[in-house]
């Protein structure tokens, strides 16, 4: 979106020192910001103040700052992080367009990158890259979308109350996703149930003249729509988008019928897994939502691809299939995980699974996947932790001679909670660097 520094200001309440400039689209980091957007120094770990300098090196039209401008086009502010997701809140309000919220414990990303590709078979869509779903990452995905934008799907993370809400206020969604209640950041939220009060809010946030689409084969998001203001579709194995006869290929990849209330047809994905059909039948709600057809939605999600490192599937020079599912992991995305693996064509099946953090009980949860594990003759190599119940290595270097040599025959599924990195497995195994 084109602004003016001056309107970037005024949304702001902040002083403009310098030239009245046109800036397109915002980052806050200063490695990979691009010539004419706004830098937004964020204060953290590392003050983002300090790389203000490279930012307009690198072409950065103008900033935000809370401390004394150090040249170019500066916009002070008391709080840059506040001023991003008010001046968000401002540029979203110019838009007269669907936007659609996604949230959910599992599936919320690739849910996001479906509703993406099903949109943009009609029309020009912006969506924020891989998991751009927090109090930075939604903003400036808003302030990127360029002019002539349709349609806008953002993915919303949360880590405990109040944090939907937020970027609710700001993306100001029309429509709202949610995906499912699983035991993701229990420890933050006291439980399941606290999940499900913070994914709520979603649905809470919506407008008497929005839409939510709930998963009606997860009962505490099936039960958002008690009390919802908005209107409700409901979609999975029964429902208003229902899913029928559903198989898997030999790469785990759904073949499935869907049913709507814009029409029926039967869908093909390329990514693996099935619970991509879910995700998949999200999409299609939210296409008909909108466009009042599934036609397009359908024809476009055959060759749909989801974000990295998530059921990445690659083979090695030796035939064998890796499963890089590695972002992120929680007992019900493992689940999901495995079942996949189960039910590809294999001779030999090994999961390489790290942590899963933010767990209220984590002894419980890792047990329960790694029975889930054994249920499918799948063998566990822990990296990192022995909540798994068995012996661990500690460098993810020692997991190739764990393994032993790959070949045509062998599935290998690498997965973990994002802090332990284990995508770095994946990549060794498939450029031989063990």
């Amino acid at each position: 979106m084109r602004l003016l520094s001056s309107q970037v200001a005024e949304a702001t309440g902040g002083h403009l020192d310098g030239p009245d400039v046109e800036i397109d689209g915002a980052s806050f980091d200063s490695r990979s910001v691009e010539p004419g957007q706004l830098f937004v120094p964020i204060v953290a770990e590392r003050d983002g103040h300090d790389f203000v300098r490279g930012a307009l090196e690198a072409g950065a039209g103008a900033y935000l700052t809370a401390r004394e401008p150090i040249g170019g086009t500066a916009i002070r502010v008391d709080d840059t992080a506040a001023a991003l997701m008010a001046l968000a809140a401002w540029a979203r309000r110019r838009w007269e367009i669907p936007v659609v919220g996604v949230t959910g414990s599992v599936g919320k990303t690739s849910t996001k990158d479906f509703t993406r590709e099903a949109l943009a078979a009609t029309r020009q869509v912006a969506a924020n890259v891989r998991s751009f779903n927090n109090e930075q990452g939604l903003p400036v995905t808003i302030l990127g979308a360029p002019d002539g934008t349709e349609a806008i799907v953002v993915e919303m993370g949360m880590r405990g109350f109040g944090e939907i809400t937020r970027l609710c206020d700001v993306a100001a969604p029309t429509i709202g996703v949610v995906t499912a209640v699983a035991a993701s950041h229990t420890e933050r939220v006291g439980g399941i149930d606290g999940v499900a009060r913070a994914k709520r809010e979603l649905v809470d946030a919506l407008s008497t003249s929005g839409t939510a689409v709930l998963n009606g084969d997860d009962e505490r998001v099936a039960a958002m729509a008690d009390g919802c203001r908005a209107s409700v579709i409901t979609y999975g194995s029964r429902g208003d988008v229902r899913i029928s006869g559903l198989a898997l290929d030999e790469l785990a990849r759904p073949r499935f019928r869907v049913d709507t209330p814009w029409g029926a047809a039967d869908v093909e994905l390329s990514a693996s897994g099935a619970h991509m059909a879910a995700n998949a039948a999200a999409a299609i709600a939210v296409a008909g939502v909108i466009e009042g057809r599934i036609e397009p939605a359908v024809a476009a999600l055959r060759s749909a691809a989801v974000s990295g490192m998530r059921m990445q599937i690659d083979r090695t020079a030796s035939g064998a299939i890796v499963v890089n599912d590695a972002y992120n992991a929680n007992p019900d995305s493992m689940r999901a995980a495995l079942q996949a693996v189960g039910g590809m064509a294999a001779t030999r099946r090994i999961a390489v699974l790290g942590a899963m953090g933010e767990l209220d009980d984590p002894v419980a949860g890792h047990r329960r996947v790694a029975d889930d594990a054994a249920s499918h003759g799948i063998e566990i190599v822990a990296v990192g932790t022995e909540l798994y119940g068995v012996d661990a290595v500690d460098d993810p270097a020692a997991v190739s001679a764990v393994l032993g040599p790959l070949g045509p025959g062998d599935v290998v599924l690498v997965k973990a909670s994002r802090a332990a990195c284990l995508e770095r497995v994946a990549e060794a195994l498939l450029d031989g660097s063990f």
